[in-house]
């Protein structure tokens, strides 16, 4: 029997704490008062779906939770708004945030919870970035206020474009947990035949694969550019923030290489706070 839980009111208020220090936090506290409240709302919901996903309980119960969720998200769409949802509920109204991009987060989850994911094709790889990135995105660009056409492609571009920089970033951390994101697609035109994370990533053939993910990851850069340099800087500036951010954390991956031992990359406080400072100013 499943013990119902739900997150508190106590854990929404908390989203700024764990957020602090992120480049998210950087680039969400320039926003006006209203926007980066509703921003936090967003991110505590796909942090406490995300957290589901990685636990390390029975995969039958993580599914169950994110069921339990989709369950909440009709009905706060159905007008009967869970007590821990209503300042959700007030954003989702405020902004006109749609169902079927909060469905989809959770479907994204529900990937990561369903089994490990090893070397999916370019198709599936793309589907899972559009879930856990992209839609997250469409959510983000109604609070910014970015017109319809150009906020769907903003989402889109800029999404996949992080998304794909974290599954660099991220390469032995998940390998750790038995899960590997590089596309199959390129693992089999470089050579690579096997798809055991470790394996893959200590092959010498590695970094062509971090190299196609690489090039596909700067295509969307350039796309999202070409999006933010027809909209008014004061609506796309705290997109540009996460893009310059996840940009030079892309670089300095490249700059280090993908040899083994990969030491993981950051970008510096001080390097966040000169991206923001460019930016924070209208």
């Amino acid at each position: 029997m499943h013990d119902v839980t739900t997150p508190t009111e106590a854990e929404a208020v908390n989203a700024p704490r764990r957020a602090a220090g992120s480049s998210f936090y950087t680039a969400m506290r320039i926003l006006p008062r209203a926007q980066r409240e509703a921003m936090f709302e967003i991110y505590s919901f796909c942090r406490l779906v995300d957290d589901i996903a990685d636990s390390d309980e029975p995969r039958s119960e993580r599914l169950w939770r994110l069921a339990q969720w989709r369950q909440q998200i009709a009905a706060l769409y159905g007008g009967q708004v869970p007590d821990h949802l209503r300042a959700l509920a007030a954003v989702v109204q405020r902004y006109g945030l749609r169902q079927e991009d909060f469905l989809a987060v959770i479907e994204g989850m529900e990937m990561d919870a369903a089994q490990d994911i090893r070397a999916p094709d370019w198709s599936t790889l793309d589907l899972y970035c559009d879930r856990v990135a992209s839609a997250v995105g469409r959510l983000s660009v109604r609070v910014f206020g970015l017109g319809e056409q150009d906020g769907i492609a903003l989402a889109h571009h800029l999404g996949r474009a992080l998304q794909l920089t974290n599954i660099l970033r991220d390469l032995d951390e998940d390998a750790e947990i038995g899960r590997l994101y590089l596309p199959q697609d390129v693992l089999r035109e470089v050579g690579i035949i096997v798809s055991e994370p470790k394996a893959v990533l200590a092959s010498p053939l590695l970094p062509l694969v971090c190299e196609a993910v690489v090039k596909r990851a700067r295509m969307h850069f350039r796309d999202a550019d070409e999006i933010m340099a027809r909209n008014p800087r004061r609506i796309v500036r705290a997109p540009k923030i996460m893009q310059e951010v996840y940009r030079s954390m892309l670089d300095g991956m490249v700059a280090r290489g993908w040899a083994p031992p990969r030491a993981r990359v950051h970008v510096s406080g001080l390097r966040l706070s000169w991206i923001a400072l460019q930016y924070a100013i209208l």
